[in-house]
C-alpha cells in the first residue's frame, strides 16, 4: 500500500476546459482491464514536454520529440500500457506512426498533431492492431471529467492511480490546472519510468509554456528516485489549452506567478505520490541538503543518498544504522568536502535530532532516539555541508522485500 496517499476522488478532479478523456480496454498485454487512454485537446491548443534521457529511448518518445518540434498545434494525445514498445527498432517506430494516424482519423485531425505515449514491458513488440481496434471505443467514452478514470488506465505496477488538481480564481480571471501521473519502480531522473500529463485553460506563449515545462520537471520529477534506474519511455507533458480565455504572453505577465505556481504544484504532488507507491515502500523520505557551493552538488549529496541501497534497507528495518548515510556522503563525488564541517541530522513529526558533527557521531546523539524516528512512516534526512548557501531536496523511499517479488514477478 502506498505511504500516506490515496487517489483523490473523481469530484475533486477539476475538468480542464479544452481537454476530454476517454479510456478503453485494448487487451495490450492483458485482458479486462482498461489499457488505452485518448485524450482530445481544442484546436490551438499548445503542449511541451521533456523526457527521458536514456539513450534506448522508446518509438513513441523519438515521435513525440519530432511531432513537438515541428511546433504543430497539438490536438491528442494516446497513451497505451502494458507493452512500452522500446527495443523494438523501426518495427516499434512504425507502430508508433501508424498510431498517431490512426487516432488522426479518429479525431479529424494530422498525424503530427499527435502525441503517442506507451509504458509496460521493454523489448516486446507492441500489438498495435488492438490498439487501433479500440481507439472507437475510446472515443466514444471522450469527457471533460474523465481524469479518474484516465489517471487508472495509465498505471502498470502502481497500486494506486496519481491525480491531482488545483482551481485558482481572483477579481480578474480564473484558471484550472489539472493532472495526472503513473509510476512506481524504475523511478530515477532525468526523468522516471513514469509518465506525467499537466494541463491548464489557460493559454501560455510556446516558449513560455517550454520554459515552464522544464521548470516544473525539475521542481517534481526530477526531484524523485525510487531505485536509481531511468527508463525508457519516461514523458511529462504540459499542456495549455487557452479555452479560459486567459491569456500569458510573458513572464511580465501580472497572472504569470499564479499559472507557475498551480502547475509546479500539481506535478510535485504527482511527483511524490509515485514515491509514496514506489514497488514495495513502507516510508517516504525527504532528503534535505543545504550549505553546498551549488544546488547541484547538494542534489548530488541527496541523490547518493536516496540511492544508496543501504542506507534504503536500514530505514526498511527501522535500524539506526546511520553511519551509512555518511558513507553515501563521502562517496557522493564532492572532492574537497571537509567532512569535520558537515552536520546530519535525523527527524519525523516536528522532532529533529543531530546524528552527526565534526567528522563523527554528535556527543548529544542516542541510539533509542534514533530508533524511535526510524520507525515512522515520513522521515527527513537534513544534511549541512557547512560550505555554501546552496540548497536542493530529494524525495525516495525505503527498499523493501516486496520491490524484490514485485519486480522478479513483473512480466507473469
Amino acid at each position: 500500500m502506498p505511504v500516506n496517499y490515496a487517489t483523490p476522488a473523481p469530484e475533486v478532479l477539476f475538468p480542464v476546459a479544452g481537454v476530454r478523456l476517454g479510456t478503453a480496454e485494448a487487451g495490450i498485454r492483458k485482458k479486462n482491464r482498461r489499457d488505452l487512454t485518448l485524450i482530445e485537446l481544442t484546436p490551438g491548443s499548445q503542449a511541451a514536454g521533456v523526457f527521458t534521457q536514456n539513450r534506448f529511448c522508446a518509438a513513441p518518445v523519438t515521435l513525440c520529440k519530432e511531432h513537438l518540434s515541428a511546433s504543430h498545434a497539438i490536438r491528442a494525445l494516446v497513451i497505451n500500457t502494458g507493452i512500452a514498445n522500446a527495443g523494438t527498432g523501426e518495427q516499434g517506430m512504425r507502430a508508433a506512426r501508424a498510431t498517431c494516424e490512426a487516432v488522426a482519423r479518429q479525431l479529424g485531425c494530422e498525424s503530427g498533431q499527435v502525441l503517442p505515449f506507451s509504458t509496460g514491458v521493454i523489448l516486446e513488440h507492441l500489438p498495435v492492431e488492438r490498439l487501433i481496434d479500440a481507439l472507437p471505443q475510446a472515443a466514444a467514452d471522450l469527457q471533460g471529467g474523465h481524469w479518474h478514470a484516465a489517471a487508472h488506465a495509465i498505471m502498470t505496477t502502481d497500486t494506486v492511480a496519481k491525480a491531482s488538481s488545483r482551481r485558482i480564481a481572483s477579481a480578474d480571471f480564473s484558471l484550472t490546472v489539472t493532472g495526472m501521473a503513473k509510476g512506481a519502480g524504475m523511478i530515477r531522473p532525468n526523468m522516471a519510468t513514469m509518465l506525467g500529463f499537466v494541463a491548464t485553460d489557460a493559454g501560455i506563449a510556446p516558449a513560455l509554456l517550454q520554459k515552464l515545462v522544464h521548470e516544473a520537471a525539475d521542481a517534481s520529477f526530477n526531484c524523485i528516485t525510487v531505485d536509481g534506474d531511468t527508463s525508457t519511455n519516461d514523458s511529462f507533458i504540459v499542456i495549455a489549452t487557452g479555452a479560459s480565455g486567459l491569456r500569458v504572453e510573458s513572464e511580465d505577465s501580472p497572472h504569470w506567478p499564479a499559472v507557475r505556481r498551480a502547475v509546479i504544484e500539481v506535478a510535485q504532488e504527482l511527483a511524490q505520490a509515485i514515491v509514496r507507491d514506489g514497488e514495495g515502500a513502507t516510508k517516504f523520505i525527504t532528503v534535505k541538503v543545504g550549505a553546498g557551493k551549488t544546488a547541484a552538488e547538494c542534489r548530488q549529496v541527496a541523490y547518493a543518498i536516496a540511492h544508496s541501497p543501504l542506507v534504503k534497507t536500514a530505514f526498511f528495518a527501522s535500524d539506526p544504522n546511520l553511519g551509512r548515510i555518511l558513507a553515501a556522503i563521502g562517496y557522493a563525488g564532492i572532492d574537497d568536502l571537509d567532512d569535520r564541517g558537515v552536520r546530519v541530522w535525523l527527524g519525523s513529526g516536528g522532532e529533529e535530532i543531530l546524528v552527526a558533527e565534526q567528522g563523527g557521531r554528535a556527543l548529544s546523539y542516542r541510539e533509542d532516539a534514533g530508533a524511535k524516528i526510524m520507525q515512522a512512516s515520513e522521515i527527513t534526512v537534513r544534511v549541512d555541508l557547512g560550505r555554501g548557501a546552496a540548497e536542493a531536496v530529494v524525495w525516495t523511499c525505503d527498499l523493501s522485500y516486496d520491490y524484490v517479488k514485485i519486480n522478479a514477478d513483473y512480466r507473469s
